[in-house]
């Protein structure tokens, strides 16, 4: 159990508190605190946890340069972006897996490609001969980024998008199993005359939607209302999509939005038109980007990606295979989680 308050304050005011001063007032041996501190798993969560509360009150912190120089680690991981027009998915995907690089005592280092993927090898190479540990690299999830494993020897992890080789470890979005999830919904609520605006035909992610909602129909014995309406993510584009699909299909009962951008004005050009939202014609957006999502009336049903939990989970299996365990080759897909607003289904007046 924890010690009392006397022992804390027993320890000498006049210079730092020791892991060993730690593992006293914790009631653990030098090694169980250590393992603690560190984020092994090989202690309960309950002994970490008053390790931790020991440390905490005893204002410790651990001496990093003298565990670099044991572990032979500088208890730094490298984070690598590949493309500055994504900074708005990047950002959640670092505060993740930053969250858990804190958890161990690590720093992270951050170095920005601005778009130029020839670049990620040579920023790789800088951030190694700073001695880090490891490489979380940020994609822009509509192409696979350069694998760069080979070339700088260290643990990697591609968070965001694909890599161009199959055996990497990749965290990405299941953007076929997301979309499948909003049209699911949608049908479920009746509506059997779908149209989708979305992206640019070239983009992965777009690609993965547009056969989540079209395949997802078909398991209903529908079929999208119209041709898909790919453009630009522009909202004077979607504009214009909205319009043309409203002409041509009018009796169109939902519109399945590529982003929560697009979203937001298809929302606005059918309520223009005269038509109701939700009543006349659903409209669902993706991402759950609450700028546009939360200020639309309606608000939007949309896809959150979840893309702080996406973070967290790839630097796990980093800081695995930092620690030398066996971490599988390939793609760990996350479905994101649907949030059901205002644009599909009536809000219900409060009691």
């Amino acid at each position: 159990m924890l010690q009392t308050d006397a022992y804390a304050c027993w320890v000498q005011k006049d210079r730092p508190p020791t892991l060993t001063e730690v593992a006293r007032l914790a009631g653990v041996s030098l090694t169980t605190a250590s393992k603690a501190m560190n984020g092994r798993d090989r202690i309960s969560e309950t002994t970490r946890k008053r390790v931790l509360r020991a440390a905490k009150k005893l204002s410790y912190s651990p001496n990093l340069v003298a565990k670099s120089l044991v572990s032979g680690r500088g208890s730094i991981i490298g984070v690598l972006l590949r493309d500055p027009g994504v900074h708005r998915f990047a950002m959640p995907i670092v505060v993740g897996a930053q969250s858990v690089a804190e958890e161990r005592q690590f720093s992270a280092m951050i170095a920005d490609a601005r778009g130029a993927v020839d670049r990620l090898a040579d920023l790789a190479m800088g951030l190694r001969q700073r001695h880090v540990d490891g490489l979380l690299i940020v994609g822009d999830n509509q192409s696979g980024s350069p694998s760069i494993t080979a070339t700088v020897k260290i643990p990697c992890v591609y968070v965001y998008g694909p890599s161009t080789n199959s055996r990497d470890v990749v965290h990405n979005i299941d953007d076929f199993a997301g979309a499948a999830s909003v049209v699911g919904h949608l049908v479920g609520l009746g509506r059997g005359r779908v149209a989708h605006i979305t992206g640019p035909e070239h983009a992965t992610a777009v690609q993965q939607r547009v056969l989540g909602i079209t395949r997802t129909l078909e398991e209903h014995g529908l079929r999208l209302a119209g041709e898909v309406a790919y453009g630009p993510w522009s909202q004077r584009w979607a504009r214009q999509a909205t319009l043309e699909i409203l002409s041509a299909v009018p009796d169109v009962d939902a519109i399945a939005c590529g982003s929560d951008q697009l979203a937001a004005t298809v929302l606005e050009t059918v309520v223009a038109t005269g038509r109701k939202v939700p009543d006349d014609v659903a409209i669902t957006g993706y991402d759950n980007w609450r700028v546009f999502a939360e200020e639309t009336d309606p608000a939007i049903t949309t896809l959150d990606m979840e893309l702080e939990h996406l973070g967290t989970t790839a630097v796990k299996d980093l800081f695995a295979m930092i620690d030398g365990a066996r971490v599988g080759g390939g793609t760990r897909h996350h479905e994101g989680t649907l949030v059901v607003r205002g644009s599909t289904e009536p809000e219900r007046p409060r009691p």
